[in-house]
């Protein structure tokens, strides 16, 4: 049998008393956000649930708040997901809520099968990071009759709630800081439509090399992923093009490093002959030996916000259903080398 989790058990990696666990689980003041954060993370982490929780009543402002994410979304490397989901479990902790977590494959989508937290109703709302298919969108939003809210996408067909980076003034945002230093051939590493993301932040690289009269090619748009199953492909489809440009804008960290290994294994050294920025500010430790240039996503934020507007929706607070924008910011590292004289 699982040894039950104890206050002290939290307490002591954190170099805290138990009162501070106790106060920072219930709620109560005294304790700093910061130090509340990690209290929270760390008591999700290990399993442990107040004695209490379970009887209290959602009108006491409790609520378990499901969690979705396609099964595709839990590559080996490709945890960024997952981070957005514990800061999703920590903010909801903030809000003295839980968080359940259920997977959904291509066969659920093509069967339209309700995930079983949601057919169980066992939970008052739900979330989505990351996008599903769009009939399967619909199949939830009217067979579950519970509020959600979308996360990294948003539905093209229906009104919707949902939080978003701002990936196209992003891209702009990385793209233009390559121009300025120096750098006019730039290419584009993502599959365009693949996901609403990668197709933003190819619109966002599109401007700013329009603004800057440089024209666009087809051959600088390298494919990443196949796009029906959204697996990301190194082997076949993230290819060297036969005209090399200085510069490549990569849909995320771990295809910018994937980029990378491939450009080191054909003799070009990075930054020193190209080039190369990622998004999202989010590596697996020990990918890659180039400390990358990037744009940060703000995931706490977005969490933050996604777990307060469901909750208001579930007290049945209305509000106009809108697609929150959540600003990140440049992150300038080791991969790009200066070419202005």
């Amino acid at each position: 049998m699982r040894k039950s989790v104890r206050l002290a058990d939290i307490a002591e990696p954190l170099g805290v008393s138990t009162v501070t666990v106790s106060k920072a689980l219930s709620g109560q003041k005294g304790v700093s956000d910061e130090m509340r954060e990690k209290i929270v993370a760390l008591a999700d982490e290990l399993g442990y649930r107040q004695p209490s929780a379970v009887k209290k009543s959602l009108s006491e402002g409790s609520y378990n708040i499901g969690v979705l994410m396609h099964e595709k979304y839990f590559d080996k490397y490709a945890s960024f997901y997952m981070q957005i989901y514990q800061q999703i479990t920590v903010k909801a902790g903030l809000k003295n809520s839980f968080t359940l977590l259920e997977t959904v494959n291509s066969d659920m989508e093509r069967a339209l099968e309700m995930p079983k937290i949601i057919q169980e109703k066992k939970v008052q709302g739900f979330i989505v990071i990351g996008r599903l298919d769009d009939k399967y969108i619909k199949h939830l939003e009217k067979s579950s009759n519970m509020p959600v809210i979308y996360v990294d996408f948003f539905s093209d067909t229906n009104k919707c709630d949902a939080v978003i980076s701002d990936n196209f003034y992003g891209a702009y945002t990385l793209t233009s800081y390559l121009i300025e230093k120096g750098h006019r051939d730039i290419a584009y590493v993502g599959t365009v439509l693949s996901t609403a993301s990668i197709t933003d932040r190819y619109l966002g690289y599109v401007k700013a090399l329009m603004e800057n009269g440089i024209a666009i090619r087809d051959d600088w748009k390298i494919d990443d992923r196949h796009i029906e199953t959204g697996k990301v492909d190194e082997e076949r489809l993230i290819k060297l093009p036969e005209d090399m440009p200085t510069a490549f804008f990569c849909n995320c960290d771990l295809v910018a490093s994937m980029l990378i290994r491939k450009l080191q294994n054909k003799g070009y050294r990075v930054p020193e002959d190209i080039s190369v920025v990622g998004y999202d500010n989010y590596l697996y430790p020990g990918l890659c030996n180039v400390n990358i240039t990037t744009y940060e996503v703000d995931i706490k934020e977005m969490a933050r916000k996604a777990v307060d507007n469901l909750i208001d929706k579930i007290k049945g607070i209305k509000g106009r259903e809108s697609v929150s924008i959540i600003e990140g910011h440049l992150v300038e590292k080791d991969s790009v080398k200066n070419l202005v004289l």
